[in-house]
């Protein structure tokens, strides 16, 4: 008999996420009985996605993954309670699905962030003995701390003690790297606790399938450096657009392609246009199987963050995926590629 994996994760396809659809239709070709739990889809832009409208329960099945969404309050804002709102909705809708409507499970795997998703699994694992793994994409409260978005550092103790907690009542925890692993074993974490799995670049998903640009991307002789996903806090743009605004000045021929959404788009869109940068454009976020042709058209990809706090200890995503492309340069600051 199978083996059966409840996999709570707030983000999942066709939201951008690196272990959504591709991992959990792996587990499917390991033998395993895969439920993703997972809500219904806003992120990045905090707005439910067209064809889809929030209900009780939604069910679907892809590739032989049932995939169970259920509600939340789409937010991905500014606002801290909006983004508040957003994780305990859909932690308090996991919590309950897990208890009263799942099958149970032989265990439980929980993706991170946020942290409510840690806080519902250990729950559920309580009440219904079921062994979970903790899946740790991004290192709380330093997260929090290094892109400001919450200052208050009584706030972030709390958090970190929430943490604690959850660590202390997840039976395995998987890192993305080292320094992830060295971070917990700091804070008291057993060794053989933790087991590190670096994140993989889905080559099927990010090679392109045509050999055409698509219709959209900057027709350009400029040197094109492109960055492809989040734009939030934690990325650390501003530094991109202030380069590009140096390079302008010399009359560089460089350009800075963004494709994507976040909470920084709009007033990043808006701080190239105050500098009249003509050597800076935007295109929205499109589905993972079209990415690729984006990726092969540019003649440079950017993975950048903020270069202090929890991202020294961390191996970021976009690298690998920059590594698979073959792209002839990576930008990078703060990582090291």
């Amino acid at each position: 008999m199978a083996i059966r994996i409840l996999l709570f994760t707030q983000w999942f396809d066709p939201e951008p996420t690196f272990k959504g659809l591709v991992f959990a239709r792996e587990l499917v070709a390991q033998g395993f009985e895969v439920e993703v739990v997972t809500g219904f889809p806003n992120y990045p832009g905090g707005k439910v996605y067209p064809g889809y409208k929030i209900k009780v329960l939604q069910r679907e099945i892809i590739d032989n993954v049932q995939i169970t969404r259920v509600p939340l309050y789409p937010s991905h804002g500014q606002s801290g309670v909006g983004r508040l709102l957003n994780y305990i909705s859909f932690a308090a809708s996991i919590l309950l699905y897990g208890l009263f409507r799942a099958k149970k499970p032989d265990v439980i795997y929980a993706y991170h962030p946020p942290l409510t998703v840690g806080i519902a699994a250990a729950l559920v694992r309580f009440f219904r003995r079921v062994p979970v793994v903790y899946d740790i994409q991004d290192m709380w409260p330093d997260t929090l701390r290094a892109t400001g978005m919450f200052s208050n550092e009584k706030l972030l103790k709390i958090v970190s003690s929430v943490c604690d907690w959850v660590y202390g009542h997840v039976d395995q925890i998987v890192v993305l790297s080292p320094g992830f692993k060295r971070l917990l074993i700091e804070r008291g974490v057993p060794s053989q606790k933790i087991d590190v799995i670096y994140n993989w670049c889905a080559e099927d998903m990010v090679s392109a399938t045509s050999s055409s640009s698509p219709a959209n991307f900057p027709q350009t002789s400029k040197f094109r450096i492109l960055f492809a996903g989040n734009m939030g806090k934690a990325q650390s743009l501003d530094t991109v657009i202030a380069a590009a605004e140096l390079l302008q000045e010399q009359a560089s021929q460089v350009a800075f392609i963004f494709l994507g959404g976040g909470v920084e788009t709009s007033r990043l869109e808006e701080l190239a246009k105050s500098k009249k940068l003509d050597n800076v454009f935007f295109l929205p976020a499109v589905p993972m199987p079209e990415v690729g042709a984006y990726l092969s058209c540019a003649d440079a990809l950017l993975a950048d963050s903020t270069p202090f706090g929890h991202s020294a200890h961390a191996d970021p995503d976009t690298c690998s995926t920059i590594i698979r492309t073959g792209s002839r340069s990576a930008a990078t600051q703060g990582w090291h590629c």
